[in-house]
């Protein structure tokens, strides 16, 4: 065998377009070139600018939750760029007069990577990032529980991606889909590389995810001030208790079924092989013991964000605080019991599809708890439309309907029919596009100041949320109805043509959401460009009710000078009914912060180079790496000078230059919340009065 192991001239992405010029492959190459023309783009701008020190010193080699959590989120964004334009290409594909300008194998390989980015690539590192940057924020902690692990984490995430993005310029993609069923991905059928590229790729993600899972759950349990109970805890942090819990469970099927699957391929096992003795419904079975916790980790914590947003653009106390705690514990029981809904149609029992079904059915009830929640907190209050509650109001209206369609494919006998649909398909976005995607968004724009210290730009985030709104329903309401009339999904293209006006629909919706994309790539530009004026130094721009806008903006690397001791729920609006700007200080000692290491980044790069080495069969360079990363795990561990101490002295001197900020900042009324007056001082005068 060769020292590349199975990597070939013709894998290289330029290479089919000149043996076979089409459309089709000349796509490809240009996704290719795009990928690497960006790379290089990246290198320059960073080498001519000078920006390679800062990028390492205070970026990649950081252990500070709060960044480690923004590079998540510019991961998602990166990756949610290239997914929204593969949903771009998909659709005009299918408008396309048959068979489209696409090969089918060209189709199949973006359905596939298409679901792969917008799950695992942009979903997770979203929720996790923005969990990254406010729970500890929330709960009093200085950082999480195991910084280097968190970074390890981070970077794992980031090789997973870097090999789905790899798999444009050497290779392909796999074809059979996000979920890789077998036995199409075995390796008699599917015997490239575009399956190990999906393993490996989510081998590397799923790792870093359940270390977060961990670092979440530890972090909450240990770290939380002197008096937060659990049930004083804000939503979010509940939120994200729940999805840790759940990040540390779910995990490991898919984790045991990627291993599974790969020893089917490359080392004669037959755990799949229905001829040899093996199961392919095992597979299914693993996967969605996976996949549907994995979509309560995807939507709890929206409704984490969801509980704080929308009590401050209400001006109001979140309503049923402990039923929507107990709604998000019965959500998380209730995920890891309906796992076969997902293959209704694979021929178990009515006794067993009704048991699954009326589950099913049952977890839309605490989830319905929690709209109403929302409803009741907003009614009789003061709202304010910002960019952050407008996401909110659409998630409520646009999810609920996705609700109801999923309360009907709840009933086996409709999911046997709608199954194998478009029907199910718009289903899937309705849960996960208002349910995740708004709430991230409604997230990173209502606690953006806590990271940069200043507000994005409310008329370009209000201009992207109605293309997103306008776009969504564009994009997924044909989609139900020509799911009805019958058209399969999956397909590369359609000949009927019934299906078109539909479809042409769907093609103008996923340009608005394009759209809603591009204006927020432009809210970012402008914010960035228009800093200064939409700075907020003195911390609390949303006049909000958690802890974390107690701290100023942008935080600090340490958080809080002083650990508040917490009596109540909401300590942060106490304070500001007794005329206090700043939380009273306790004692200030002297605190320890983890150094900056580049260890953790180093050991997923290692990971990454090792993985992609096994894709291509270079046995020698995956066991070289896997070496490699032993030792520099084994240097960690014998590195003693790992803590920067922050003195008492420096804590004091912190706290009183935030206090005389305060003090000095300009007082403004809710009716300047949205304009260059609000420097992070806001006020209801009305309460006031």
């Amino acid at each position: 065998m060769s020292i590349l192991g199975s990597l070939k001239w013709d894998d290289i992405f330029i290479v089919p377009f000149f043996k076979e010029p089409s459309l089709s492959t000349g796509i490809a190459a240009a996704a290719g070139g795009i990928v690497v023309l960006g790379a290089l783009a990246v290198l320059v701008l960073l080498t001519v600018k000078g920006w390679w020190k800062p990028l390492w010193t205070h970026w990649i080699t950081t252990l500070d939750h709060k960044k480690i959590g923004v590079i998540y989120i510019v991961l998602a964004a990166i990756m949610l760029i290239r997914g929204i334009l593969e949903a771009v290409v998909m659709r005009a594909q299918q408008v396309a007069p048959a068979p489209g300008f696409l090969s089918v194998e060209h189709h199949a390989e973006l359905f596939s990577t298409h679901g792969t980015i917008m799950i695992f690539f942009v979903a997770m590192p979203l929720l996790i990032g923005l969990i990254n940057v406010v729970m500890p924020l929330q709960i009093g902690a200085r950082d999480m529980e195991f910084p280097f692990m968190n970074a390890i984490s981070l970077w794992l995430s980031v090789g997973g991606a870097a090999l789905v993005m790899a798999s444009l310029v050497v290779g392909h993609f796999e074809t059979g889909g996000w979920t890789a069923y077998p036995p199409y991905t075995g390796i008699k059928l599917s015997p490239n590389e575009g399956v190990d590229y999906w393993i490996w790729s989510l081998m590397l993600t799923g790792i870093g995810t359940t270390l977060s899972g961990i670092n979440f759950a530890v972090t909450i349990y240990k770290q939380r001030a002197p008096g937060m109970t659990l049930m004083k805890m804000p939503i979010f942090a509940w939120t994200t208790l729940c999805t840790a819990i759940l990040m540390i469970y779910a995990m490991v099927p898919l984790a045991v079924a990627s291993v599974m699957l790969a020893l089917d391929r490359h080392a004669g096992f037959h755990f799949f092989t229905a001829t040899q003795g093996g199961n392919m419904m095992n597979f299914a079975n693993l996967f969605w013991l996976f996949g549907h916790p994995e979509v309560y980790i995807l939507i709890l914590p929206a409704f984490g964000v969801f509980s704080h947003v929308i009590p401050t653009f209400s001006g109001k106390k979140l309503y049923g605080y402990t039923s929507l705690v107990w709604a998000t514990v019965a959500i998380a029981v209730l995920s890891f019991t309906v796992w076969v809904h997902h293959f209704f149609t694979m021929g178990q029992t009515a006794h067993l599809n009704a048991i699954f079904g009326i589950a099913t059915m049952t977890i839309g009830v605490p989830t319905g708890v929690k709209v109403y929640n929302w409803m009741l907190t907003m009614w009789r209050g003061k709202l304010r439309f910002s960019t952050a509650m407008l996401f909110s109001a659409g998630f409520m209206f646009t999810f609920v309907i996705g609700g109801i369609t999923g309360v009907m494919l709840a009933n086996p006998v409709i999911s046997f029919a709608a199954h194998n649909s478009l029907f199910l398909v718009a289903h899937f976005h309705n849960m996960l596009i208002p349910g995740l995607l708004f709430g991230m968004f409604a997230g990173i724009n209502y606690w953006f100041p806590l990271a940069f210290g200043f507000r994005l730009d409310e008329t370009w985030g209000r201009r992207s949320f109605w293309l997103w709104m306008v776009g969504f329903y564009l994009t997924f309401m044909p989609l139900y109805a020509i799911g009805l009339m019958g058209a399969p999904r999956r397909m590369a293209f359609f000949t009927d043509p019934a299906y078109l006006p539909w479809l042409l629909v769907s093609m103008v919706g996923a340009l608005a959401v394009l759209g809603g994309l591009t204006s927020q790539v432009i809210q970012v530009w402008v914010s960035i460009k228009n800093r200064e004026s939409l700075m907020v130094p003195a911390g609390d721009p949303w006049d909000g009710r958690g802890l974390e806008w107690s701290l100023g903006c942008p935080v600090p690397e340490h958080d809080f000078t002083t650990i508040p001791n917490i009596t109540s729920r909401e300590p942060w609006v106490e304070a500001k009914e007794r005329g206090l700007r700043v939380m009273e200080p306790t004692e200030f000692v002297d605190i320890h912060l983890p150094k900056n290491t580049s260890m953790g980044f180093l050991v997923a790069m290692v990971a990454t180079v090792g993985a992609f080495g096994l894709i291509f069969e270079m046995w020698w360079l995956g066991a070289l790496c896997w070496i490699a990363m032993f030792v520099l795990v084994l240097i960690r561990s014998y590195d003693t000078d790992w803590e920067k101490t922050v003195t008492a002295e420096e804590l004091r001197a912190d706290y009183e230059r935030h206090k005389h900020v305060v003090e000095t900042t300009p007082k403004v009324s809710l009716d300047d919340e949205f304009t260059t007056k609000n420097r992070g001082l806001v006020f209801d005068m009305e309460k006031a009065v």
